[in-house]
């Protein structure tokens, strides 16, 4: 349990079941995969496309090679879902959980250090 505790409080985080809500929630995770293995290749070849002091012929080449790369691995296409219902819209990204699931969790008291506004 102690064990746990450490890995939660140091950011660390793993997959609680072994399945996905639906194919749309697998398919943002793996584009997630995706963009994290070519963070660092796609930000060097980008820096040398912008960069206006480079001749013209090497910023063609970063163009071509940005081309080259997977379209899933562009961190734009990743889409933050709701990790109960897998919901796109209206997703509190401090929980990842939609807000229709962040009320009904919260309204039965069910998420620690959560009430509900009353005046």
């Amino acid at each position: 349990m102690c064990f746990q505790a450490c890995r939660s409080s140091l950011g660390i985080t793993e997959q609680v079941r072994g399945y996905y809500v639906n194919w749309r929630m697998l398919r943002d995770v793996k584009r997630r995969q995706m963009a994290y293995e070519y963070a660092d290749t796609r930000l060097r070849i980008n820096a040398i496309r912008k960069n206006t002091l480079l001749p013209k012929e090497l910023q063609e080449v970063a163009d071509k090679e940005i081309a080259a790369l997977p379209r899933d691995s562009c961190p734009v296409r990743i889409r933050n879902r709701c990790v109960i219902t897998s919901r796109p819209r209206g997703v509190k990204r401090r929980w990842r959980l939609s807000r229709i699931v962040f009320r009904q969790l919260a309204d039965h008291n069910q998420m620690s250090g959560i009430q509900r506004a009353m005046w």
